[in-house]
């Protein structure tokens, strides 16, 4: 099974979840999460731009290559929205799996409940903790509960 691990950069999050899913027949993927590498990426393969408007506009489009990639070929997308910062990104990528019909996981504390309740509608399951993420994983491959 084919996982998207997308949103929030600052924490070790995907570690947990692949660490604790490291029995089960999953294979995961990920955003570049280097903030330096993927703001930069753009202009670094195809050319300097003095405006930093379409510096960051061709940083997006080629991640977006890499992340429209990875989702259309995910049987499961996770979305996780941190504390810290608004992660934009994160919603547009869980609305692109959405409409792609992909199962979607997004997980996010309780104080982005009502900022995050039109994503957590779309979502076939939100939770709080990777270990929740696993356990939907396990359960979806085996049948069998924690």
């Amino acid at each position: 099974m084919k996982v998207y691990l997308s949103g929030e950069i600052h924490s070790n999050w995907r570690t947990e979840i692949e660490t604790a899913a490291a029995e089960l027949d999953v294979e995961f993927s990920a955003p570049v999460t280097d903030h330096a590498t993927s703001d930069d990426a753009g202009v670094i393969i195809m050319g300097a731009e003095e405006n930093k408007f379409w510096h960051d506009h061709k940083g997006a489009k080629l991640n977006a290559i890499r992340t429209r990639n990875a989702i259309e070929a995910a049987d499961i997308v996770v979305v996780r929205f941190g504390e810290k910062y608004k992660q934009w990104n994160a919603a547009f990528d869980a609305g692109f799996a959405a409409a792609k019909g992909k199962a979607l996981i997004v997980m996010h504390g309780g104080d982005h409940q009502h900022a995050l309740k039109e994503v957590d509608a779309a979502a076939l399951a939100v939770v709080e903790t990777p270990q929740q993420v696993v356990d939907i994983l396990r359960y979806t491959l085996t049948g069998e509960a924690p």
